[in-house]
């Protein structure tokens, strides 16, 4: 009777692959899709309400990605149990949404935008190394499509919940305040779930986790295109809905744009694992981001309400791809270095956002147009796309596909 409870005990402790996979998603959607980028749907609010300018609204996006890079490399240092830091950016990021819609000045704003980006860092680096790690060890990484689409339903969610506000003619206070909300039942749905057994693997994981990154030119090559894919999607990724704004008043069309947005990454990274198996992650990694640079330069060509849903489409439908598939493709590169080879192209694309949104403020401050900005961002990821192509060096540090 003792022989068979000890057998079951750690089946108990440890959760499924099914849970794994779900955490994983709901972590990543309140990480993401509220503490990164509930501030796209809200900005054209805060633009009505509030009188932010694009400018205003740059520097605000600025802030959070600041908070992203400093995180990020707080992740690369700090050996922090990885449910623990997950935990605490979910909570964070609940927090200081919510206090998004209790401050009134531009300076509160830029603080708790650093902080929100700070914690989103965590989420992201923690969350996909704990998730892929252990799916991984399941012999399940095929659900890690499931795990990287929460993202999307993050993005689609806190979109549709400001498409809802603005048609019940809410401020963007209130937008704040109801993100900051979800952000946090997400969190207490998930907080039992953040755990990773005791079994003798997952300590094995934990301890190879922790080992320090081996650098060499095919990781530099990865960390460079990566931090070009922050640069390149944040500028449509920030500035869609506001863009859409400028052509359309109603709120219920120029709104629509970030939830297409959101439902087109969610989806995206379903079909994506399955492609992932056939091509490799760097291959699929090097078309998302090829596709993407078409998308992001759509709304140059086509200067209409239909060339933003284009750019929503296509962006959308690829950024989470290149993300799951660049996160894929340093497992396999780094192996026992992986979580930190994760954080330091984490960091190359927070500095990659960081810049996005200057190059905008600064550009249509003189010109009042975003092609420029949005041209330059599709050359420099078309370029990144065609590096990526090159094959994989044939001995690799990680573990075969």
């Amino acid at each position: 009777m003792e022989t068979e409870a000890a057998l079951i005990e750690p089946r108990i402790r440890e959760p499924g692959a099914v849970v794994v996979a779900g955490a994983g998603m709901i972590a990543l959607a309140v990480g993401m899709g509220f503490g990164r980028f509930a501030f796209t749907p809200i900005l054209p609010m805060m633009q009505q309400d509030a009188g932010l300018s694009v400018a205003e609204g740059g520097w605000l996006a600025a802030a959070n990605y600041l908070g992203y890079l400093v995180g990020a490399l707080c992740a690369i240092r700090l050996r922090l149990p990885p449910t623990a830091a997950i935990r605490s950016g979910l909570a964070g990021i609940g927090l200081v949404t919510l206090g998004m819609g209790f401050a009134r000045h531009v300076d509160a704003w830029l603080l708790l935008r650093a902080l929100a980006g700070f914690a989103s860092a965590w989420v992201l680096v923690f969350g996909s190394s704990w998730a892929l790690a252990r799916l991984e060890m399941m012999d399940r990484s095929r659900l890690s499509g499931v795990v990287f689409s929460g993202v999307g339903v993050g993005i689609a969610v806190a979109g549709g919940l400001c498409l809802a506000l603005m048609r019940w003619h809410a401020g963007s206070a209130q937008a704040w305040q109801a993100s900051g909300g979800l952000a946090l039942i997400g969190t207490a749905a998930i907080w039992a779930r953040l755990r990773g057994g005791a079994s003798a693997d997952v300590e094995r994981v934990k301890r190879n986790e922790s080992l320090p990154l081996a650098w060499d030119r095919d990781v530099v090559r990865l960390v460079l295109c990566y931090g070009t894919f922050g640069f390149g999607y944040i500028i449509p990724a920030t500035f869609v809905p506001a863009m859409a704004r400028r052509l359309v008043s109603d709120p219920l069309l120029f709104g629509s744009s970030w939830p297409a947005f959101g439902l087109a990454a969610a989806t995206s990274t379903l079909l994506a694992a399955a492609a992932t198996r056939r091509l490799g992650s760097r291959r699929v990694w090097a078309i998302a981001q090829s596709i993407m640079a078409l998308g992001v330069v759509a709304p140059v060509v086509w200067p209409t309400m239909a060339g933003i849903m284009v750019a929503a489409l296509l962006v959308g439908g690829t950024f989470m791809v290149s993300t799951m598939a660049g996160m894929q493709e340093a497992r396999l590169v780094a192996g026992p270095g992986a979580t930190s080879l994760m954080a330091v192209m984490t960091a190359a694309f927070a500095t990659g956002q960081i810049i996005g949104p200057l190059v905008v403020s600064y550009a249509v401050g003189r010109s009042g147009s975003f092609s420029g900005p949005l041209c330059l961002a599709s050359l420099l990821l078309l370029a990144s796309g065609l590096a990526l192509f090159r094959p994989r060096p044939e001995a690799t540090r990680g573990v075969t596909r």
